[in-house]
């Protein structure tokens, strides 16, 4: 059973039965303290980026016409100081709820992932990897000002050093090999969810819902190179909630949190709707 809750200030705390297979509407700084500690086998994150991109034009390759301006409020911080302090409360929680053994996958881009990764790393926690997201089909860069960006970074990560004992799936690994290698690595050749796809959500007006949407061939690898059928994976911004869907395809279960109620309600429809679909690893 799927479950949507709205997180209400005056409860304190949530149990494990309360939250598996739910989408919580909440701020994850007000609802992940609720949490027991060492509760989840797995976290993704795809945190923002302050890409500082506001007013930003987004358009389709190949044409001029803009289909939407990069305009959100949940990217914008008042500077690289506020920015860190919020990368290091929400490290610091998410390391508290993960179990021993557990790992983490944190997204980031060229503006961001540097920075996240030296806040990781000053908690303590273990970089086992960092993929290479390759873009087959970026979008391009219209201002001629440098290359078109078409990469973006997954930091894999355990608790600390001494973690030994965590899920990696070699087999899964080995079906995500990009055509010009002959063994598993930490480059994977994926498309981005643009508005051609139809997993891709919109609006009422035909444009992307969210712009940073990630697409469920990410998420899949995410998951079955890091998990085992049943564990439980959180994903404390969801965003439009990827990760559950991908999640209950592979008999794994989840916890997601979203503080945007339009990524809420789409989540939570996107989640009612879904129904199992064939697996890119076959």
């Amino acid at each position: 059973m799927i479950r949507l809750l709205s997180d209400n200030p005056e409860k304190t705390t949530y149990t494990p039965d309360e939250i598996e297979n739910t989408l919580i509407w909440g701020d994850a700084f007000q609802v992940l303290p609720k949490f027991p500690s060492e509760l989840t086998d797995m976290i993704f994150i795809d945190p923002p980026y302050f890409a500082q991109r506001s007013k930003y034009p987004i358009r389709r390759w190949g044409e001029k016409t803009t289909l939407y301006i990069w305009d959100e409020e949940w990217d914008e911080f008042e500077d690289f100081e506020h920015y860190d302090g919020f990368i290091t409360a929400l490290m610091t929680e998410c390391m508290r709820i993960m179990k021993p053994n557990a790992t983490i996958w944190v997204m980031g881009s060229y503006q961001n992932i540097c920075r996240v990764g030296k806040i990781m790393q000053d908690l303590g926690f273990w970089f086992l990897s960092i993929f290479v997201w390759e873009k087959t089909n970026p979008t391009p860069n219209f201002f001629y000002l440098r290359p078109t960006n078409a990469t973006e970074f997954l930091i894999w990560a355990v608790k600390d050093k001494s973690v030994k004992d965590f899920v990696y799936n070699h087999e899964y690994a080995k079906l995500a090999i990009p055509p010009r290698f002959k063994i598993p690595v930490n480059i994977w050749e994926i498309p981005i969810c643009n508005s051609n796809v139809s997993e891709r959500l919109k609006d009422e007006e035909g444009k992307p819902l969210h712009p940073t949407q990630k697409p469920e061939a990410l998420l899949e690898r995410v998951i079955l190179i890091s998990t085992r059928e049943g564990d439980l994976i959180l994903d404390p911004m969801c965003g439009t909630g990827t990760t559950g869907v991908v999640a209950l395809r592979h008999n794994r279960r989840f916890v997601m949190v979203e503080k945007e109620k339009k990524y809420v309600d789409a989540a939570y429809e996107r989640l009612k709707n879904s129904l199992p679909q064939p697996s890119i690893f076959g």
